[in-house]
């Protein structure tokens, strides 16, 4: 039944989205919504851009683990990155009329620069793209009682995305996060204060979270915590400024007060609304105190998931499935329009420069399908192991996003990038 009830609810999603998708006329369109996004869609994708899979299980499980200060690189980072885009650079590249953040490496730096930063931007989104998917499987495999293998769940949540960004782009992804940041605040806030209620009292949870000092932000005033720290904060806070997925949302915007205030506004909601699966996973350690203390141990990212499926009733349920597939397909969607954008605009045009709007418009279209089938064919390596990696760890990303994108570095060794980065 609740497999039943997550397939409708993709299916009203695509029809959504391929309605919005007639309003795609040309390739700004499809890039940045014609530049026709009113505030409150400004501030639900870029809300969405960062409310992911991390956001529902990996942070929460991290602050179990070390407390407020074990975060502070998501949500505070990512949320702070938003901030300062919406502050200091949003409306000087709004005034710029430009397609791609790519675009102004050209004009500031030249063809060069733009086609190495096009390439490491696009190359950082394989990972991060494959994090959202990875997760989507294990939704389908989880719901499907195994009857949906994760690789065969990861395909299905791909179509279910490309159904409508394939062919609405910006204004497709615009209007389903719209719909799906609803869906995805009201149910985690209905679960929140049923599992409130389940542990006693949301006074009992914070007061527990307080007893284990997870309310704790600052490092240790030790020089090697104190550098963790900040490096930990400003991975995030600075390496996603100069992204394609942000500098989209900006663009889309109608005019330029939605364009600069619709960032800080995503970023405040983002950090305040990432305290909601923290306060869940607090709330388990009351209600299954021993299930709790096993799963911290083996892995913490099931803990969410395990409280609602086991200790919640069915409406419960659909209401957690359907805000983890909400907050999935938002990023995932998000995600896979931006590299496709890029390449078609500052690597693809050069070798045509006298191509139509139109002709630029499928080649937008098709690079979509195909960053999709790289993202499936990435995620279905044989040295994967299905068994353990996406449970482990079902949000990181195999390349590290800002790394390649803030330094241009390469790959980093797995566990040795930047101090606390997550996605490593």
């Amino acid at each position: 039944m609740l497999l039943t009830l997550v397939i409708v609810y993709l299916l009203i999603t695509i029809a959504i989205g391929l309605v919005a998708a007639k309003r795609v006329k040309n390739a700004a369109d499809f890039a940045i919504a014609g530049r026709h996004l009113p505030l409150y869609m400004i501030v639900t994708t870029t809300f969405a851009t960062w409310f992911g899979s991390e956001t529902v299980l990996g942070i929460p499980a991290k602050f179990i683990e070390g407390g407020l200060g074990n975060v502070v690189e998501d949500p505070f980072g990512a949320g702070f990155c938003l901030i300062l885009v919406g502050l200091f650079f949003a409306g000087k590249l709004y005034r710029m009329t430009l397609l791609t953040i790519s675009d102004y490496y050209r004009e500031r730096y030249g063809r060069v620069v733009e086609v190495v930063c096009s390439l490491i931007i696009m190359l950082s989104y394989l990972g991060w793209v494959s994090a959202q998917v990875t997760a989507l499987g294990l939704v389908f495999n989880l719901l499907s009682g195994g009857a949906i293998s994760i690789p065969v769940g990861m395909t299905i949540g791909v179509v279910s995305i490309l159904a409508y960004t394939l062919f609405g782009g910006m204004w497709s992804v615009a209007v389903t996060d719209f719909i799906q940041m609803i869906i995805l605040v009201v149910g985690l806030t209905l679960i929140a204060v049923f599992a409130g209620n389940m542990a006693g009292g949301a006074g009992k949870v914070i007061e527990l979270a307080s007893s284990r000092e997870l309310f704790r932000f600052l490092p240790e005033p030790k020089f090697h915590d104190i550098v963790f720290f900040i490096a930990a904060g400003i991975t995030m806070m600075f390496g996603s400024i100069p992204q394609q997925d942000v500098f989209q949302r900006v663009m889309s915007a109608n005019n330029i007060q939605a364009a600069t205030r619709g960032p800080v506004i995503g970023g405040i909601c983002y950090i305040l609304f990432a305290f909601v699966p923290m306060f869940l996973v607090a709330s388990a350690l009351i209600i299954m105190p021993t299930e709790t203390a096993a799963l911290l141990k083996d892995d913490p990212q099931k803990v969410l998931p395990t409280l609602v499926l086991e200790k919640m009733p069915f409406v419960m349920q659909v209401l957690f499935f359907g805000a983890l597939l909400s907050a999935l397909k938002s990023t995932a969607s998000a995600t896979l329009l931006a590299p496709s954008v890029t390449f078609t605009e500052n690597i693809w045009r050069q070798f045509r420069p006298h191509a139509s709007d139109q002709q630029h418009l499928r080649t937008m279209r098709i690079t979509t399908l195909v960053f999709s089938g790289l993202v499936l064919a990435w995620r279905a390596l044989p040295s994967m192991n299905w068994s353990r990696a996406p449970t482990r760890c079902p949000w990181s990303a195999p390349l590290c996003r800002w790394c390649l994108a803030c330094i241009g570095s390469g790959p980093p060794p797995r566990g040795r990038c930047l101090p606390s980065c997550w996605a490593c």
